[in-house]
């Protein structure tokens, strides 16, 4: 238990200082990870297990939540491929030219060592990229979903690629998963009866480890990618965002391992930490590329850059590459300390410039193509609110009776606005005026028209923090009417009413119908 107290202190520490200096608490995991390997504390085998199971779990809920008609998008597939094919070149150009000046390590390396390093980082973070979009509320937004898109086909390849390094293929009985389909139905089914407590969360972990990540590694593919496989054939259940949510916390607490165990099994000298900071030089040609590639494919700059400054960081996937080619002496070992290094560097890299996204955007826009009104993306044009009065950002049960009252007892034109495409196609099938996008995004209020001759703005979205993001985009765009919010608690509803909301209706007093009259009052509104 000494150890473990050990461990406990220092990750909590550093954890702790990295919040002080206003980094993400991950920067400070990745510290407390080379810190207590440095003076050969002993390793807690358990470290690396939590890290197994936080991935896993991660990917779970990426496929909860994840639309697979974005997969065949052109500009995520067709961006995956470029980016890939180009950033490999690149990166192992760049070691080729690095062993040309005479760094060590590289001299007298072929170009098949180069090659699997250059593989190695071209990709991107799922894990880092997801905690970045969860942080911002953004992973419903246009340029989130396109960056979790890019993330899944580049897992997908990297998947492939350490299948084929196993040297020999997956087991005949891998056929046999396409049962998972029919099976999945029995599964729902089962859901349905498990209720909304302890029951549901411990449904969600025993489908991630057992038929997702044991059953696929059974037959040998990959087991992380097997929980994303059962998260997407879950994702079509009503309750499958709660059930994202409810593991978030457990989700987040694991993953602490994995950032803590990166820097348990290497031991960096010079050389290895030199090298491995200078390829992070590569991430902002990284970036650059992303950016201007789903330029081309028609979306505005703002989405380009800010997908571009998020994928812009070196993948957890890059580590089990370089370990798999020592492990079939294709690398030296020291070829694991560098990209470990860079895996760690390149987060910090990651962190600096996404804190800082929203304000390099007007500074980078400048270098980017503008792109012609008759090639915009559809997800990506002029949003027009008019003639609406009211707008209801929220369209779950309670937003979605509001949006329902405002129109029946008070007559008023209503817009609503949601993220969730599943809820978009069954709203507008009930004659619900809705625009799928998302209203926590400062792209939405950027890309809104006619918000003059709006009254009544209504935010009833189920996260505190995305109806605080929506109440600062709003004040932002200085909109003068009346705004509306949801709250679960007390301490909330003065934290909405301080920062600028005219009602702030405690959800537990009523339903969507309380919350548009408490609106509609506000407004001076008749019914």
């Amino acid at each position: 238990m000494e150890t473990v107290g050990i461990y406990l202190v220092v990750i909590f520490v550093c954890g702790f200082l990295a919040r002080l200096v206003r980094l993400p608490t991950l920067v400070g995991y990745l510290a407390a990870g080379f810190i207590l390997h440095a003076p050969g504390i002993d390793e807690l085998p358990i470290i690396d297990t939590l890290a197994e199971l936080g991935v896993t779990i991660l990917l779970f809920t990426i496929g909860l939540k994840l639309d697979l008609r974005m997969l065949f998008r052109r500009e995520v597939f067709l961006t995956t491929a470029i980016n890939l094919a180009v950033i490999m070149g690149l990166t192992t150009g760049f070691l080729g030219l690095l062993s040309t000046v005479g760094v060590r390590m590289l001299m007298g390396e072929g170009w098949q060592t180069l090659a699997i390093l250059g593989f190695a980082l071209s990709f991107s973070s799922t894990v880092f990229v997801v905690q970045v979009l969860d942080e911002r509320s953004e992973s419903h937004s246009l340029y989130g979903r396109i960056a979790i898109g890019i993330l899944v086909l580049q897992d997908v390849v990297a998947v492939a690629y350490l299948t084929a390094m196993r040297g020999e293929p997956p087991s005949p009985w891998a056929l046999a998963l396409v049962l998972l389909v029919p099976g999945g139905w029995i599964v729902r089914r089962l859901w349905n009866r498990l209720g909304h407590g302890e029951l549901q969360t411990l449904f969600g972990v025993t489908m991630a480890l057992v038929p997702g990540y044991w059953l696929f590694e059974s037959v040998g593919i990959k087991g992380d990618f097997g929980a994303m496989i059962i998260g997407v054939l879950l994702a079509s259940h009503p309750r499958a965002s709660e059930l994202s949510r409810t593991l978030f916390g457990l989700r987040e607490l694991l993953l602490v391992g994995f950032f803590v165990s990166i820097g348990l099994h290497v031991t960096p000298t010079p050389e290895t930490v030199a090298l491995g900071l200078l390829l992070v030089l590569l991430l902002p040609i990284e970036a650059a590329l992303f950016t201007l590639v789903l330029a081309l494919f028609g979306l505005r700059r703002r989405t380009s850059i800010l997908a571009g400054l998020a994928l812009a960081n070196f993948s957890e996937f890059g580590l089990i590459v370089i370990s798999t080619g020592v492990d079939a002496d294709l690398l030296e070992g020291d070829w694991l300390v560098v990209t470990s290094v860079a895996v760690a560097a390149s987060f910090v890299f990651s962190t600096l410039v996404n804190r800082r996204g929203s304000r390099l955007v007007s500074k980078l826009s400048a270098f980017v193509p503008t792109t012609p009104a008759a090639r915009r993306h559809p997800e990506d044009a002029p949003i027009d609110l008019a003639p609406a009065r009211a707008v209801v950002l929220g369209l779950g049960r309670v937003g979605s009776s509001a949006y329902e009252r405002l129109v029946d007892e008070y007559g008023l034109s209503v817009v609503g606005v949601e993220n969730d495409p599943v809820k978009v196609d069954a709203l507008r099938g009930r004659g619900l005026r809705v625009i799928e996008a998302d209203a926590t995004e400062t792209a939405f209020w950027d890309r809104c028209v006619g918000v003059a001759g709006v009254e009544l703005l209504v935010l009833a979205m189920p996260f505190h923090g995305s109806n605080l993001v929506a109440l600062d985009r709003v004040a932002e765009r200085d909109f003068d009417g009346t705004v509306a919010v949801v709250a679960q608690y007390d301490d909330e509803r003065g934290e909405l009413l301080g920062r600028g909301a005219d009602v702030a209706f405690h959800i537990y007093e009523g339903t969507g119908v309380g919350l548009a009259d408490a609106a509609a009052e506000a407004a001076g509104l008749d019914r």
